[in-house]
């Protein structure tokens, strides 16, 4: 027998006049409740048709009208007028002591759904920190997100802009080699994510992005917020795939997890609207990556190797780039690197990879380096190219004799011929040349010209420093104040722009990791993706995040998202009310400058009404103390230092 169970959805009958309807829910039903000749009715809010909501209908001429389309049913009884057999099914009422209740059947023990088993392998593979936004389109898969939420096996946070999700997915893979997950609604949420997936795509991130889509049944006639997503992220996802009711699902799941992971690109599923709440089958069960990874310490060929050995051994002044390809393989680059005495520069993007106090590192080269790194590679016989493709912005010689490692063999070679190219994986590599290399080397010993190089290179910072037009203060005063504030182990996101050069020129790493938008070069970036590192290493390691106001500016709104979830993110501001790398660049073409001024607002104030701190700084003396208060609050806090454009 049916056990029915009343649920009180009015404490006094009087919040519901004759003649009103009101949405309501009992248990997890929404009801319309109806006031209508003296009694109370209850009817399932959902309009058969569209499913709108008849709680925000109207009764007109003794019936209730669905505010959508305008469809009649009696508001007691749920039936249309004329006979037809489309009426809303209703449910029992009652008032007690003032109060009106709804009866209904208990409900039924939940059932796992599609969803509830692609979440659960999901979390299996590791992919445990979700960033997004819950809609319509995608409620199904997000109710599963809340139930994994719940058991403590995923983490969700909800963000303001779709975009800032996706750079916060992005930066999260960058850092930790792991994908997580950025979620969003059909047609626009899900084109908002666009830019950054194809900054995870272009930077060899993993990243996996769910999408919620309209119901199968009105794909293709034009439906709102219609966008066929697999066909519109073919060429970003190289794992691109719809969910039907009847697909492999924890199989889907595991292929899209598996090829982010092993190509380091994106991977995509959608979800139609109603495939997501669909029962799963019997058997039906989620995944686990055990028996479907291979380790991937991939030896090189023979012959490749063993030319790059004797190069290694003949040289004299040996030089070794580290690109962001090598992040994960320092340890034995640098071992390397001690035994051959050889300096190491890193790329840009590489920036951190070896610490600036270290006797063979040499900081960052290209355009936004040192002149310690372009000596070196200048005054090299061989350079060592470990994880790096040669971007333009880098200016890597091609003449020199080069040995190239890296994972992709597409890479090797890619824009010029080099001497030695080695496929493999980096680490593996750089490990078996220790071992082949090991007291048969005869190059020369650089430290000491290191640290002479580094002298020089202080001692014209100094000088940059007195350069003081009375307009803001410079960027080499910003950076080497950070020098002495930010901890040793942070991880810094930087934005792009003249703020970021000369974040690379000026800022000397120790133990910090930084994050950037490498290739693609998108503005906006530094803060969202603080949000996805500190979503990686929570409180084991300080999170900072510099960026320029152009930058700040787009997902300025996600300082509240800090607030909401206690993101301890400490933000430096170069502030001059203007794009300064574009009024440059205008420059520089012998253009005149235009449209790159920008308007305003406090920026501190701006951040203490969202409910972190916010200091504003004006003059550099005041630098290294706004710079400490930050760095020691609690939570959120942001920095914003009036700067001069012209002093970068």
């Amino acid at each position: 027998m049916t056990k029915m169970k009343w649920y009180k959805v009015l404490d006094d009958k009087e919040q519901l006049p004759e003649g009103r309807v009101k949405t309501v829910t009992a248990g997890h039903q929404g009801i319309c409740l109806i006031h209508f000749e003296g009694k109370f009715s209850a009817l399932d809010n959902r309009c058969p048709h569209q499913g709108g909501p008849l709680g925000e209908g109207s009764i007109e001429n003794g019936m209730l009208r669905c505010p959508w389309h305008g469809w009649d049913f009696h508001p007691c009884s749920g039936l249309p007028p004329g006979g037809y057999d489309d009426g809303v099914p209703t449910f029992l009422t009652k008032e007690e002591d003032g109060a009106v209740y709804v009866g209904m059947e208990e409900e039924a023990p939940y059932e796992e759904t599609v969803s509830d088993v692609m979440v659960k392998t999901m979390t299996n593979w590791g992919v445990d920190t979700v960033f997004g936004m819950v809609g319509h389109s995608n409620l199904g898969l997000a109710d599963a997100m809340r139930r994994a939420e719940k058991r403590g096996e995923l983490s969700y946070f909800g963000i303001r802009h779709e975009g800032a999700a996706a750079f916060a997915v992005s930066a999260y893979g960058k850092l930790t080699g792991r994908p997580a997950a950025c979620f969003a609604i059909a047609g626009p949420g899900a084109t908002n994510m666009y830019t950054g997936m194809w900054d995870a795509n272009v930077d060899r991130s993993p990243f996996l992005a769910l999408t919620g889509q309209v119901d199968t049944q009105v794909l293709g006639t034009g439906a709102f917020q219609e966008v066929d997503l697999v066909k519109a992220f073919q060429a970003v996802a190289g794992f691109n795939h719809a969910v039907h009711e009847h697909s492999k699902h924890a199989e889907l799941m595991t292929r899209a997890i598996k090829t982010a992971i092993l190509e380091r690109g994106v991977s995509h599923i959608t979800f139609p609207d109603e495939v997501q709440i669909v029962k799963k089958r019997e058997n039906e069960e989620a995944q686990v990556p055990e028996g479907r990874m291979t380790v991937q310490q991939v030896r090189p060929p023979v012959e490749q190797f063993d030319t790059a050995v004797c190069l290694l051994k003949d040289a004299k002044r040996p030089v070794i780039i580290v690109g962001h390809g090598a992040r994960f393989h320092m340890e034995k680059i640098i071992a390397m690197a001690e035994i051959m005495n050889a300096p190491v520069i890193t790329t840009f993007k590489g920036k951190g990879l070896i610490s600036d106090t270290h006797p063979l590192g040499c900081g960052v080269l290209g355009r936004s380096g040192t002149p310690i790194a372009s000596w070196f590679m200048n005054e090299s016989d061989l350079l060592i190219v470990l994880g790096s493709s040669f971007s333009n912005h880098t200016g890597i010689t091609p003449k020199k004799p080069i040995i190239q490692v890296d994972f992709d063999p597409m890479v090797l070679g890619k824009f010029h011929p080099v001497a030695a190219p080695v496929w493999g994986e980096i680490g593996t590599t750089c490990g078996m040349f220790c071992e082949a290399i090991s007291g048969k080397t005869t190059s020369e010993d650089h430290r000491e010209e290191i640290k002479e190089r580094w002298a020089i290179w202080r001692n014209e910072k100094q000088e940059r420093l007195k350069d003081d037009r009375g307009e803001g203060i410079s960027s080499v005063a910003v950076f080497e104040a950070m020098n002495e504030v930010t901890p040793a182990n942070a991880v810094i996101a930087v934005d792009v722009g003249n703020n970021t050069y000369s974040f690379g020129r000026y800022f000397e790493c120790k133990d910090q990791s930084v994050l950037m938008s490498g290739y693609l070069g998108s503005i906006g970036f530094a803060l969202p993706a603080a949000m996805g590192a500190w979503a990686a290493v929570r409180d084991s390691r300080p999170v900072w995040s510099v960026s320029g106001d152009g930058g700040l500016g787009q997902y300025l709104a996600e300082f509240t998202t800090l607030v909401k979830y206690n993101m301890p993110i400490k933000h430096v501001l170069l502030n001059n009310s203007e794009l300064g790398k574009i009024s440059k660049e205008q420059k520089g073409a012998e253009f005149d400058v235009w449209q790159t001024s920008l308007h305003n607002p406090n920026f501190a104030d701006y951040a203490q009404n969202c409910g972190a701190l916010g200091i504003r700084v004006e003059k550099k003396e005041d630098l290294i103390p706004a710079l400490e208060k930050i760095r020691d609050h609690k939570g959120p806090a942001l920095l914003d230092i009036v700067c001069d454009s012209a002093l970068i």
